[in-house]
């Protein structure tokens, strides 16, 4: 579905009366969910804000929002996710497929708005993206042929590429990315080296063994484990004049060498629609999930020529930022 006619769909329920939640209270609560740290996700929380505030939802005079985050831990998830089902919330919004999955085992009635790096229907949070059918529904993060465009940005900027690591943890999305880079990765010349990884200790092992055979690239796809450890992971790439492609423009702003990805902050302002059209009582089971309709590619000129590395025009006129 197109993203014209997507919120022609959500518009349509513009004049549905409020759930009887909302009618309950002047001021409904928003749950917000992440596995990442406060300091990671103000961007976000200052889009879905945004986003809200165009909706008429104004934090503190006719909505609250009530945020949590497991800093990485993915074991605080049920406690947290726990806490905000208690306090009731009218709509919960968690920013992973991990965290997701954890609000679905906790809830079957609250409406739970996603952002899903994966399929969210093979991953079984909704019955199809067009009929969701259960409390769950919200933004597809990537479509799964974005492995093999991150592939062909690697063979672009390092032509001598004939390796590439996909670094990963290998709970959620891992075979969602692995399948799609395996497919085109031999029309690249590239041998996939399939590299999941759990820990710090995991990822500083994995891309040291990895260096050890010239000519080899890093695939990043999105992954709150490998986000976490974004530091490790750009310095050990740094180390070991390995080109990397990430999924996220924030690898690249510390530091990583380039990133093709979906605009994190435009869609938090989608989920607002969402929040808007629950409120309004439509339900998550009636709300098709939304495919991706922007991506933005961001390159590090300072770390390319780093690595020894340059940058093809072919590259720079797509970027949509260039860091200096």
């Amino acid at each position: 579905m197109r993203r014209r006619e997507f919120l022609g769909v959500l518009g349509g329920a513009a004049t549905w009366p409020m759930v009887a939640r909302a009618q309950q209270s002047a001021m409904p609560v928003i749950g917000f969910l992440s596995l990442r740290s406060a300091n990671d996700t103000v961007g976000t929380l200052a889009a879905l804000r945004e986003g809200l505030s165009k909706m008429g939802f104004v934090e503190g005079q006719n909505l609250a929002i009530e945020p949590r985050f497991a800093e990485g831990h993915y074991d605080r998830l049920p406690a947290l996710v726990t806490e905000l089902v208690r306090r009731p919330v009218a709509i919960l919004i968690v920013g992973s497929q991990d965290v997701a999955r954890v609000a679905q085992a906790a809830t079957a009635t609250i409406p739970i708005v996603f952002i899903s790096a994966g399929d969210p229907a093979k991953l079984g949070l909704v019955a199809s993206l067009a009929r969701p059918g259960g409390n769950l529904t919200g933004l597809l993060q990537y479509e799964a042929s974005i492995a093999g465009k991150w592939l062909a940005m690697l063979k672009e900027i390092a032509p001598r590429l004939a390796r590439a690591a996909l670094v990963m943890n290998p709970i959620g999305s891992y075979d969602y990315f692995r399948q799609s880079a395996e497919a085109l990765a031999p029309s690249l010349k590239i041998e996939l080296v399939l590299s999941p990884v759990g820990t710090a200790a995991d990822i500083e092992r994995t891309i040291e063994s990895f260096a050890r055979v010239p000519n080899g690239g890093l695939l990043l796809p999105p992954d709150n484990m490998t986000s976490t450890h974004r530091d490790l992971i750009i310095s050990l790439a740094a180390k070991h004049r390995l080109p990397a492609v990430y999924s996220l423009r924030v690898f690249v702003a510390a530091g990583g060498l380039m990133s093709y990805g979906t605009d994190q902050v435009e869609m938090l302002r989608q989920a607002a629609y969402y929040v808007d059209r629950i409120l309004r009582g439509a339900k998550p089971a009636d709300l098709p999930v939304q495919a991706p309709t922007k991506y933005e590619t961001v390159v590090n000129l300072k770390t390319a020529k780093a690595l020894g590395l340059t940058v093809p025009p072919s590259l720079l006129v797509r970027a949509d930022e260039v860091i200096e």
